[in-house]
């Protein structure tokens, strides 16, 4: 037996998520803050997952592309049809009833009650014909004479060759989005500036393209301006419903950015490896989620996943149950990749109560048993392979405390890496650890973000300080981040706290990003 010194074990209590001696060295260990993009910790070492976007302006711009990918897309699906097969043969109203959203239960408030009033942020959806589509609280039919309001304000500036944009009065702003042929209104007392509204009108927009497509929507509306869409999303409330609660929550939609599944490097690349030999003729995507976490994602080759169209797929796997009975098989369009035609999306668990979920997406609507051969033959790969039972040790501690990064004053972060198109963040803390104070928290970073992406002013860095927290934003060109600190923290000291926070992703980042994605 060797009686040399042995290496320290250098482990999650040390601020550690992974030994030294596994730690890639080809990078840089010391980064400085005004990194150029593509240097910045957490940047893909080859080629991105995402169509580039470096912030959520992408997401806001007037103008739409509208670009034919080089994969054909079912685009002669009826809707009503693709509907209906959602989950196997279940409709979308059988799938709604196995499912929960946060908002059901104020679907049935009095409108006009103080309580209706109260909430802090409404959004509607309408024809332009007027016809109510969705409301977030309260029901479509009692809210059809303020709709009728809503719609006749959108028509009033129109003719005066005019666009309403927002409306500011008493604490409250209503925000119009006209994208033809809807019409969607958001009112808020929240801090959110205009635009941070018109990022989740946008979302809410891209979710109901994403279950009927632009081509079949503008169709029904050519035919018959009046027409009532509920018909065709009644049951698909819940995708809605659980959109907004996202965009309440979840800080990758505000980044416009997908967080990882904290894994060995090693362990990732062979899940990675595994699914990339587990491909098809039609296979676009081959996504691995761990919950709301993305494992990894293989792609076909010069073909780009957006972050919202990842966002939805997100949300559709999120927000229903039914994928748990067995192989689903659901239409999606991806609106970001093209609006006029579907994908369709094989999506199953790999157990059946893990929180992995593999989705394949293919351009063939009978691609169902080819789609579950692929799952089957990564599967069988993937079992011959340490790297399944670590990324279900993985699953035991999804997240890491904010402790492991060794500055005591911090509380909370985000970090984006802007080339990659991931973020990576903590658990909150026992002070937020209240639905109450983690929305509170997501409001002060939206009021941060709003201020470096100002539509005329935005800033490099913005410090802010309060009774309960101060709190730093700093963006450059290869990074975007916004800190939380103890109120009795000085401005000098979070400064001095961003080198160190950015050496600590560095160092880890092969456990938080996926560094090297793979292509058919």
């Amino acid at each position: 037996m060797d009686g040399g010194p042995q290496k320290p074990a250098v482990g999650w209590e040390n601020g550690m998520l992974a030994p030294v001696d596994r730690l890639r060295t080809e990078r840089a260990d010391s980064p400085v803050p005004g990194l150029v993009e593509g240097t910045e910790p957490g940047a893909g070492q080859q080629s991105a997952m995402f169509v580039h976007a470096q912030s959520f302006e992408d997401l806001t711009a007037e103008a739409e592309e509208d670009v034919e990918r080089e994969a054909g897309l079912d685009q002669s699906g009826e809707p009503v049809e693709d509907l209906k097969v959602l989950v196997g043969e279940k409709t979308i109203e059988e799938q709604h009833n196995n499912d929960t959203s946060p908002e059901r239960g104020t679907k049935e408030e009095d409108v006009s009650s103080e309580a209706w009033r109260s909430h802090r942020k409404h959004v509607f959806v309408l024809s332009e014909a007027g016809k109510p589509i969705y409301t977030r609280y309260g029901t479509e039919e009692a809210l059809s004479s303020t709709m009728g309001v809503m719609m006749a304000l959108v028509s009033f500036v129109e003719a005066e060759k005019n666009i309403i944009r927002s409306i500011h009065a008493d604490g409250c702003k209503v925000v119009f989005l006209a994208k033809s042929p809807l019409v969607l209104v958001g009112v808020s007392r929240t801090c959110q500036s205009d635009k941070e509204l018109l990022r989740e009108l946008q979302y809410i927009y891209y979710q109901i393209v994403s279950l009927l497509t632009l081509t079949q929507l503008n169709h029904i509306f050519q035919h018959k301006q009046n027409y009532d869409l509920r018909r065709l999303l009644a049951g698909s409330e819940y995708l809605t419903d659980n959109l907004l609660h996202r965009l309440d929550r979840d800080p990758g939609l505000l980044l416009s950015a997908v967080t990882c599944l904290p894994l060995a490097s090693s362990a990732r690349d062979v899940v990675s490896a595994s699914l990339q030999a587990a491909k098809a003729k039609n296979l676009v995507f081959s996504i691995l989620l761990a919950g709301d976490r993305l494992v990894t994602l293989v792609r076909k080759k010069d073909q780009f996943l957006h972050h919202i169209d990842l966002h939805l797929v997100f949300n559709l796997v999120g927000s229903s149950s039914s994928f748990r009975e067995g192989e689903g098989w659901t239409p999606i369009c991806l609106p970001k990749f093209n609006t006029a035609g579907f994908f369709h999306a094989h999506i199953s668990y790999l157990e059946p109560a893990s929180e992995l979920c593999l989705i394949l997406v293919s351009t063939d609507r009978e691609d169902f048993f080819n789609m579950s051969d692929c799952k089957q033959r990564f599967l069988e790969r993937l079992s011959k392979r340490s790297a399944y039972q670590a990324m279900k040790e993985a699953l035991k501690c999804p997240s890491y405390s904010v402790e492991q990064v060794g500055i005591p004053e911090l509380r909370h972060f985000l970090y984006k890496s802007k080339s990659s198109g991931l973020y990576t963040s903590p658990e909150f803390p026992a002070l937020y650890q209240s639905d109450e104070e983690q929305e509170r928290m997501m409001g002060l970073y939206q009021d941060l973000h709003s201020h470096l992406h100002h539509p005329t002013r935005p800033l490099r860095s913005f410090y802010r300080c309060s009774e309960t927290e101060n709190l730093l934003a700093w963006v450059t060109s290869g990074f975007e981040l916004y800190l939380c600190f103890s109120p009795l923290g000085t401005k000098a000291l979070a400064v001095s706290a961003v080198n160190k926070l950015l050496k600590w992703i560095r160092k880890e980042e092969d456990r938080l990003f996926i560094l090297s994605p793979l292509t058919y």
